[in-house]
């Protein structure tokens, strides 16, 4: 017992060493330990502002894209409200000859109007779209196509049949008589046929019906000719 104490006592300095390294690891294991929990905490902050960002980014999505279905909806009213327009001169091609520059594609301002029209529906996209790039060209054609019909129609009011000449201002009152016995239900099927043919004939050289307007009256015709 009396050598163990002997021994201890020459290596007593041995007590500083070890304590000191044990002194050293505990302090770098608190030190990692920190660092370890510093890590963990800026990972959940990281991920708490990913969050934040996501549902953010996602609400303004939604706000988005239910401004831009807002937007695609005016604008396809104001579509049907334009085409309205113009559908009630296509269809009533008798009252359509009081203002013949409107088919008259000889008229750059009607050339104009015809074109943003085809326009303005080649550009409409499907009801539910959200991409706010189709719907914007969509509305400016939209927007075009209804300023060019509203000066076009202005301008055709103006100047009624005044740029064609007395003889054919004649014949286009003929044709105009004629197209309204043609839709009148009370003549006879018969009746109704020669009327639109003659006023085909009159209009020969003139001006171009416009298509839908006038496959729609020859359909009427030929139902009151079976009917007849």
């Amino acid at each position: 017992m009396g050598g163990i104490w002997n021994a201890i006592g020459d290596y007593w300095w041995l007590i500083f060493v070890v304590g000191g390294s044990v002194g050293g690891v505990t302090r770098g294991i608190g030190a990692w330990n920190e660092r370890r929990a510093q890590r963990r905490l800026e990972r959940y902050r990281i991920k708490q502002e990913a969050s934040v960002a996501r549902a953010e980014a996602e609400s303004r999505g939604r706000v988005d894209s239910a401004a831009v279905q807002a937007e695609l909806a005016a604008a396809a009213a104001e579509h049907e409200r334009t085409d309205e327009t113009w559908f009630a001169y296509e269809t009533d091609l008798a009252t359509l000859l009081d203002y013949p520059m409107l088919v008259d594609l000889r008229e750059p301002l009607t050339e104009t109007f015809h074109r943003d029209r085809s326009r303005a529906e080649l550009l409409r996209p499907a009801p539910d779209s959200t991409d706010q790039g189709a719907v914007r060209s969509y509305r400016d054609a939209v927007h075009a196509y209804s300023t060019s019909l509203a000066v076009a129609e202005q301008e055709a009011k103006r100047r009624r049949r005044n740029d064609f000449s007395p003889v054919e201002q004649e014949r286009l009152a003929r044709a105009q008589r004629l197209l309204a016995l043609a839709m009148n239900d009370a003549a006879s099927g018969e009746e109704r046929r020669q009327a639109y043919a003659r006023a085909r004939s009159e209009l020969d050289g003139l001006i171009a019906l416009p298509t839908a307007g006038a496959a729609a009256l020859e359909r009427r015709v030929q139902a009151a000719i079976e009917a007849g």
